[in-house]
């Protein structure tokens, strides 16, 4: 069976013309019996393709193609673990000690790492016709292929050296497959057949020219010989390999061979947090139980209460059971830190619904007065790491970032990724300039399309419309050619930057785990994996988030501090103050944090709010989810005394009681679900979970039965 050894995904930036999982699933459609996915420099692609592959039969090889500054392009292949973590460590070094974006790397680099992992040379002939290849090309690869770079690599890598041999089904193939045939025979490395593919169908050739064009910066008809000559850096099919290397069938049952000798597989990477606060005398659960009832005795003076008691103890048995304790140590020792150095902080998200956090510290919801449901954060049918996030004073959040940089290194420290991916606006533009429309008529169209983000343009209507708005016609070939190519672009990986906030901790070196670069800021490291690729492998992440509301209290507490010498904090601010809510009612609210958009300040005057709880609604009940569900006329309604309540029965009233009937929070949802239609509360969070992605096909109607039936019941 033939193996795909040598193929990139769209996170070669600008390089690749195919997402991971539109490759795996050709590649399944071809019967294949592997496929590497060798991102230029990059490990970024990876988890998209092992998401993909996980409910295949395809195997999943990891590697990477590495240029070289002194030597021929190489691809390497992760055989193990270690050879995995070689890898990435390889890759963290070229690109720390180049600028963002780029990987400055050379042979004496890659013989550092090369341990365990696998190796074929990517040649480059300079043959009369050798232009069939394009696209890549180096300057260095003007120059023929010496037999002596090639033996260094022989010389370092032994029997896990080999050549890879690609043809392009141009005139000169047979000639290139004889070359690359006596140049394995005088070098000794093994022939190996590839595709060296950039994309799964031969279809997004057009779809690739744009991107080089970009690329380079130039348009698709001045770009020349940076486009390949045809459309044939496809998945092909076996027969179509086994034909073009019928003189050389070796180079195709290799494929197989090196795919047999790498075992390593991504699911091998989870479960390596740091061991926080471990020592011989007390492991990290006992600490974390320690920590939490000495600040659950702290919360209250006068006494803990049997419901808190019992949360607290429930909470305590699934941290440990899913070994998370750690986590939570290092979220506790960041506001620790913080709160050391003056640093206003406060817990939000999801974990408010952990008694754990509270008594930790980190969040100020008291589960003796709030119906928590803790499996809305952590649940054992969810098999994922918790996420809490922290908020800390805009103008300070550099120096807990820095804290932790300090505290755990470098290697083993980073912010996670942020995938920059096209819209609707910026795949237009580039479509634009890259067919060759002038910068005036590029501008007028990329103005009259809108960020596409929750719109659907899949039969380009209403792209069609705004082209004519700006002198197009949609209906000519041009016309129809950027519909077309703008839709392809649309969610294709445009660059890496930095998450806002969000900074993965190990145990082990971080720089084994995933490669690690710099930033644009100074001082910040990134990784290579978003948030997204950090769930699937169920990797720790910490969300140190600013917020620009916790400096503006900070400096009222200060001049408040000044002029009175009344010291304020977060505790106790007084929460009920008439004269606040009069004006919050009459939406006076520029510049308060949650409530200041226009559709919150046109809320406030109807719903009136005159508590905290109230404040909690309101914010919740200007969302999509509540408006598009017919949620707030019902309660606004209910709130007013036009309508009553009417409840089925006891439980369920307990559940709506305090949103007058109306469900307006996803934990109700869960609750409902538990309640009312007899879910486990980690079914009730599937479900939730579900909800938000009603627009991925299937995801919400597996729970659709069981709902139903369940609340007939």
């Amino acid at each position: 069976m033939f193996s795909e050894l040598h193929c990139k995904t769209n996170f070669s930036f600008l390089t690749g013309a195919s997402h991971a999982d539109e490759l795996v699933a050709r590649a399944v459609e071809l019967d294949y019996h592997a496929l590497a996915i060798t991102d230029q420099n990059t490990l970024a692609g990876v988890v998209k393709a092992y998401a993909a592959t996980r409910h295949t039969d395809l195997k999943l090889i990891v590697g990477s193609e590495i240029t070289l500054e002194d030597a021929p392009s190489v691809v390497l292949w992760a055989t193990d673990r270690q050879s995995y973590g070689r890898l990435s460590r390889l890759l963290t070094v070229g690109r720390k000690r180049a600028p963002k974006g780029e990987c400055w790397l050379r042979f004496d680099d890659v013989a550092e790492f090369s341990e365990g992992l696998l190796a074929g040379v990517v040649p480059e002939l300079a043959g009369p016709k050798s232009s069939l290849a394009h696209g890549e090309k180096h300057p260095r690869d003007s120059a023929p292929l010496s037999q002596q770079k090639l033996a260094m690599f022989g010389e370092r890598f032994g029997d896990r050296a080999y050549l890879l041999a690609s043809l392009y089904q141009g005139t000169d193939d047979a000639w290139r497959l004889q070359q690359l045939a006596k140049l394995s025979e005088q070098t000794g490395l093994p022939l190996v057949a590839s595709g060296d593919v950039l994309y799964h169908s031969a279809a997004r050739m057009p779809l690739h020219d744009v991107l080089t064009a970009t690329k380079h910066g130039t348009n698709v008809i001045a770009a020349g010989d940076l486009l390949l000559p045809n459309a044939q850096r496809h998945l092909k099919t076996i027969a179509h390999y086994q034909k073009a290397f019928a003189s050389q069938p070796d180079a195709i049952a290799r494929t197989r061979e090196i795919a047999d000798r790498c075992s390593f597989c991504l699911s091998e990477l989870r479960y390596e947090y740091p061991k926080e606060f471990s020592t011989a005398q007390e492991t990290s659960m006992e600490y974390l139980t320690r920590l939490t009832w000495q600040g659950a005795r702290k919360r209250y003076p006068d006494g803990v209460s049997a419901k808190v008691k019992h949360q607290v103890q429930h909470e305590l048995e699934l941290i440990d059971e899913l070994r998370y304790e750690a986590y939570f140590l290092t979220v506790w020792d960041l506001v620790r830190y913080a709160r050391s150095r003056n640093i206003l902080c406060q817990g939000r998200g999801s974990a408010a619904n952990s008694a754990v956090c509270y008594c930790l510290g980190v969040t100020s919801v008291d589960p003796d007065t709030t119906d928590l449901l803790f499996e809305r954060f952590i649940s054992r049918e969810r098999d994922e790491a918790p996420d809490i996030d922290v908020d800390f004073e805009h103008e300070r959040r550099e120096e807990v970032l820095q804290y932790l940089y300090e505290k755990y290194g470098r290697h083993r420290a980073g912010l996670a990724a942020t995938v920059v991916t096209y819209r609707g606006r910026s795949a237009v533009r580039d479509v634009g300039k890259a067919v060759g429309l002038s910068l005036d008529r590029v501008d007028a169209l990329a103005q009259t399309v809108n960020v596409w983000y929750s719109e659907s343009y899949s039969d380009g209507c209403k792209l069609k419309e705004r082209m004519s708005e700006a002198g197009i016609d949609a209906e000519s070939a041009l016309g129809q050619q950027i519909v077309h190519l703008t839709h392809e672009l649309i969610g294709f990986p445009r660059h890496l930057s930095q998450h806002v906030g969000g900074m993965v901790m190990t145990e082990g070196r971080l720089d084994e785990l995933v490669p690690i670069e710099n930033a644009a800021m100074e001082d910040r490291t990134v990784i290579q994996w978003d948030k997204n690729d950090l769930e699937e492998m169920g990797l720790l992440k910490v969300d140190c988030l600013c917020l620009g509301m916790l400096t503006a209290l900070r400096k009222g507490f200060d001049l408040i501090d000044q002029h009175h010498g009344d010291r304020f904090n977060l505790a106790t601010v007084p929460t009920e103050d008439v004269a606040t809510y009069d004006m919050i009612c009459k939406a006076d609210t520029v510049g308060v944090f949650q409530i200041e958009s226009r559709a919150q300040m046109s809320m406030l005057p109807r719903l009136k709010p005159r508590c905290w709880y109230d404040l909690v609604i309101q914010v919740a009940i200007v969302r999509p989810g509540p408006i598009q569900g017919n949620m707030v006329h019902p309660f606004l309604k209910a709130r007013n005394g036009e309508v009553q309540p009417n409840y089925p029965n006891d439980e369920i009233k307990a559940v709506l009681q305090r949103t007058m009937g109306v469900p307006i929070f996803q934990e109700q949802a869960m609750k409902l679900a538990v309640v009312a239609a007899g879910f486990e509360p980690g079914e009730a969070d599937q479900l939730r979970r579900a909800m938000g992605a009603w627009r991925k096909s299937g995801t919400i109607e597996k729970f659709r039965h069981k709902l139903y039936a369940g609340m007939r019941e």
